[in-house]
């Protein structure tokens, strides 16, 4: 078999199985755990490729789906394999008589050998008639903005002035950052390291590091040694305005992976206690301080009942970065645009609402907790921390450090998050 021909087998087995993942985000599930299952069989660069592609254009080429198809609804399994291949025809990656093919061929992978006329049909009417279609998915806000509709109004409500470049910042392509361990290494040296690697990067905070383009992990010099994490600029404030001092007793209350973590200890010595819900990725949390050299109490509890963990001593301060639904994040987990329901705000208000009111009791008198959300939407944000400050007397909202915004929108140097410090009043 010449080289053409192996590349374009392998374009027939990545599109089959790129429809596997996102047959299986369309039937509810998440990216993470559709990948998840998938690579238990085959996983490749290409696969992941075409599953986030697929999920970025989700919008435009649903709305491309319904005015090109006359059977009405498409089976989860079809639509998915549509999905793929055109996101394939538009990443300029394949010829597009490839992509048509290996779709094609794509169908026997996945036992579809009935519908191989129909897939040839679509995606060969879609090359033909983008330009009629470009007034109809301009025309369709989910088509032309790639979120749904309740998205897309709940941010014009929200950044009236602002809130087409939030939406068209949730679709880029999200930026690779890195958090220097100052412990170890200058961020000025640091940079020194990387263009001797020829790896491309300028200053974008602290200690942060902004990569002109994202690189394997293992061509970071020192990572291995724990001289540098990656980390997203915006998460890396969290650490930052917490006012953390050496001897302090500090929680994290959410802390799986472990990345905030690994910062408040890179950044002063305190006696650090790390809790998940999940004891796999507390595993994590040990993983990820063992590979920079440090150590925190890791353990799995429900941080809404300190009774379970709580050993009775106070917090001098606490970070709550709480579950929220990752819509600063969204270009990082394309699904959760499709996933989310509207009704989740207040699902999700409600259990980072039990969160601080927990947590609260665990803060030490002049304490402060840092409440973190890698959100968007005000409701989960300044409509929390609003609410727990009318319904606790003790406590007040700090001032953040100089110039620094309570909320961050996803933009070319970091992703969407929030920020509020709370102080408990002597």
């Amino acid at each position: 078999m010449n080289v053409q021909l192996r590349r374009n087998a392998d374009l027939a087995q990545a599109l089959a199985q790129a429809s596997r993942v996102m047959g299986r985000v369309l039937e509810g599930q998440s990216l993470s755990d559709a990948r998840e299952v998938q690579a238990k069989t085959a996983s490749s660069a290409a696969v992941t490729d075409l599953a986030y592609g697929a999920l970025r254009r989700f919008g435009r080429d649903q709305a491309v789906l319904r005015a090109l198809s006359a059977r009405g609804q498409i089976e989860p399994g079809l639509r998915a394999l549509l999905l793929v291949s055109l996101a394939a025809l538009e990443s300029g990656r394949y010829a597009n008589y490839t992509v048509v093919d290996q779709a094609v061929h794509a169908c026997v992978h996945l036992r579809k050998q009935r519908v191989q006329g129909f897939v040839n049909a679509i995606l060969r009417a879609y090359l033909r008639e983008r330009e009629r279609l470009a007034p109809i998915l301009e025309a369709n806000p989910e088509a032309r903005f790639q979120h749904p509709e309740w998205w897309i109004r709940r941010v014009r409500e929200a950044y009236p002035v602002l809130w087409e470049r939030v939406l068209e910042g949730g679709n880029t392509h999200p930026p690779m950052c890195v958090r220097v361990n100052r412990r170890r290494c200058d961020p000025e040296a640091y940079l020194v390291g990387l263009a001797a690697c020829a790896i491309a990067a300028r200053r974008a905070g602290h200690s942060a590091l902004l990569l002109q383009k994202p690189v394997p992990v293992e061509r970071l010099p020192g990572f291995a040694q724990g001289d540098v994490s990656v980390q997203d600029a915006g998460a890396q404030r969290a650490a930052e305005l917490m006012d953390l001092a050496h001897g302090q007793r500090v929680l994290d209350a959410c802390a799986a992976p472990g990345g905030k973590a690994a910062h408040i200890l890179e950044l002063a010595d305190v006696e650090l206690t790390a809790l998940d819900i999940d004891p796999a990725r507390c595993s994590t949390i040990t993983q990820n301080l063992a590979r920079l050299g440090m150590h925190a109490e890791v353990r799995a509890a429900d941080c809404t009942l300190p009774g379970g963990w709580w050993d009775g001593r106070a917090y001098d301060r606490i970070l709550a970065d709480v579950p929220c639904t990752a819509s600063g994040i969204a270009r990082r987990r394309p699904d959760v645009k499709w996933l989310r329901r509207e009704s989740d705000l207040a699902g999700f208000a409600a259990r980072q609402y039990a969160i601080v009111s927990a947590l609260w009791q665990t803060l030490a008198p002049g304490g402060k907790l840092l409440y973190v959300t890698c959100s968007i939407f005000p409701e989960e944000n300044d409509g929390v921390v609003e609410a727990f400050l009318a319904r606790t007397p003790e406590a007040r909202r700090g001032q953040l450090v100089a110039g620094a915004p309570a909320q961050l929108v996803p933009d070319e140097g970091q992703d969407g998050f929030f920020f509020a410090i709370l102080e408990k009043v002597c």
